[in-house]
């Protein structure tokens, strides 16, 4: 049978760590938002808009890698080919879309380079995510026919 690598335990517990990191760091951002415009030189009429942005970014990021615990918990189980996994797939898939979707509109009133290539990168993961759901939806099907197959 399959054999768990050291390699999926160390991005288990990289994702882990992103996740309770990304739950810490949305509590303290509207804390740390406006010390920090003031010591980079932003107007603190801006720190209200970036801090919801930067929010609402973080939110569908932490949803991604909650989604990510919960294929990797399968994953080491050994068990990846699982409806559960097609569902989380899809979730992270409208996340992504999520994130480039805010990132769009935050264009519309502050364009920066980085939130353009912020935009392409969620929209190609989100499109990965629904592609990847799809080849484990086959995978699925595949898994239980021959599981009916004796």
């Amino acid at each position: 049978m399959y054999k768990n690598s050291f390699v999926h335990y160390l991005t288990k517990v990289l994702v882990d760590i992103m996740f309770y990191g990304g739950i810490i760091g949305c509590i303290a951002l509207p804390f740390i938002m406006p010390a920090l415009a003031g010591f980079l030189g932003y107007s603190p009429y801006i720190v209200i808009p970036y801090t919801v942005i930067l929010i609402l970014s973080g939110l569908c990021a932490l949803s991604l890698l909650w989604q990510l615990k919960a294929i990797f918990r399968t994953l080491l189980g050994g068990n990846p080919f699982t409806a559960p996994n097609v569902s989380c797939l899809r979730k992270c898939s409208v996340a992504s879309f999520l994130i480039a979707v805010i990132f769009l509109l935050k264009i519309c009133f502050w364009f920066t380079i980085a939130s353009s290539l912020i935009v392409i990168i969620f929209s190609l993961l989100g499109l990965f995510c629904l592609t990847l759901k799809d080849v484990f939806k086959q995978a699925v099907a595949y898994k239980e026919e021959n599981d009916w197959t004796v």
